[in-house]
């Protein structure tokens, strides 16, 4: 942990709406997701059921609201570095100050994706060595280092190449016993690749790890989308014009991922790239309409919540791994919480929620923030 100078007040020049949309998708995965999985079978009902399916990630092909939590995340990391690292070079500062602390960061997110993966275990033979906060840090390592060498138009042709190649990369390679093209989850290259370089456990298919060795590569252009959107927000534009570009990158973004998608569906565990299209797209949509609701119409209250998790969202995504915040829950409701009937459940995620928050409000009010 580290001491930090954010205010509870906007800083100057900080643009809110970011981490705001950090907090709001760190939300479902600190307990949103769970709030809704309650209100499905407290209420049931085709309202609920359709809401809830959103929140499961889809089996193999297709996309659920649920499938773009971690991609937005990523987006957001993106976001960022426009405003950190081009910002610092712009000021003269030194490349190499810059990969120290890229470095650096990398290192410690593998750190913190080892031990959440159980690493203080010492079952190495069981251990998943691939993970989310992993793929966090080599998206962020690879993208960072794009931006500080190359200008937007030159990131954008590695964007690219990254995409197309990857596409080439799981259409025309053969897979022994496969052939080539196959993208069945027991078929793919990746997976086969997986099967053959990746030791330990796997995640989230049978075949392969939904986080694995090549599906690394189009997750680095999830990265890059955030950083153009980044970049299009430092510009001297308007703030309705940046919102209006923001709106048109998001819907065509989203097109081209559909109409990419006939050829090279959209399926998370492969990362394909038309799902990094498709999601960034939607990551695009979200970041125009926080900014035009908490930047530009100043509409901020509302958003305060999200932005306590959003200010220390890596605290809360591995401490509610290592700790079990239901038993200090447990404390104020134990007496009468089975008295509830048929609303335990949801008062129970309830307050599991409120326990979490209030941990990463009381961080909030000490100005402490795990920075990655």
């Amino acid at each position: 942990m580290a001491q930090s100078s954010v205010q509870v007040a906007p800083v100057p020049g900080r643009v809110v709406s970011i981490d705001a949309l950090r907090g709001f998708d760190m939300f479902w995965i600190t307990g949103g997701g769970a709030i809704i999985h309650a209100l499905a079978r407290t209420f049931p009902g085709g309202f609920t059921h359709a809401l809830d399916v959103q929140f499961h990630h889809v089996h193999w092909e297709g996309f659920h609201f649920y499938d773009l939590i971690f991609p937005l995340f990523m987006f957001i990391v993106g976001a960022v570095l426009p405003f950190s690292l081009t910002k610092y070079i712009e000021r003269g500062g030194k490349k190499r100050v810059l990969y120290r602390r890229v470095i650096k960061r990398t290192v410690l997110l593998i750190l913190l994706g080892l031990i959440y993966n159980g690493l203080l275990d010492f079952r190495f033979d069981h251990m998943r060595y691939a993970g989310v906060l992993q793929r966090i840090a080599l998206g962020y390592f690879f993208a960072a280092l794009i931006v500080i060498h190359f200008k937007p138009k030159g990131q954008a042709i590695w964007a690219a190449v990254l995409l197309l190649g990857y596409w080439a990369i799981m259409k025309l390679v053969p897979v022994p016993g496969y052939g080539a093209g196959v993208l069945t989850p027991q078929g793919n290259l990746a997976a086969w690749i997986d099967q053959h370089f990746l030791p330990g456990r796997f995640c989230c298919y049978t075949y392969g790890d939904n986080e694995g060795i090549i599906s690394t590569i189009p997750a680095i252009v999830t990265v890059l989308l955030g950083a153009f959107a980044g970049h299009w927000l430092r510009t001297e534009h308007n703030q309705k014009r940046k919102v209006l570009g923001l709106t048109v990158a998001g819907v065509a973004s989203l097109l081209v991922g559909l109409v990419w998608g006939h050829w090279f569906p959209i399926i998370k565990n492969l990362w394909t790239s038309s799902y990094v299209l498709y999601a960034g797209g939607w990551s695009l949509l979200l970041l125009a309409l926080f900014y035009w609701i908490i930047d530009i119409k100043g509409y901020r209250r509302w958003a305060f919540f999200f932005i306590v998790i959003g200010m220390n969202p890596i605290t809360i995504y591995v401490a509610q791994r290592l700790f079990d915040f239901g038993t200090i829950a447990n404390i104020f409701v134990h007496g009468f919480i089975d008295y509830l009937g048929p609303y335990r459940l949801l008062f129970w995620v309830l307050c599991v929620v409120a326990v979490k928050w209030l941990f990463l409000y009381h961080l909030y009010r000490q100005k402490i923030f795990l920075r990655v």
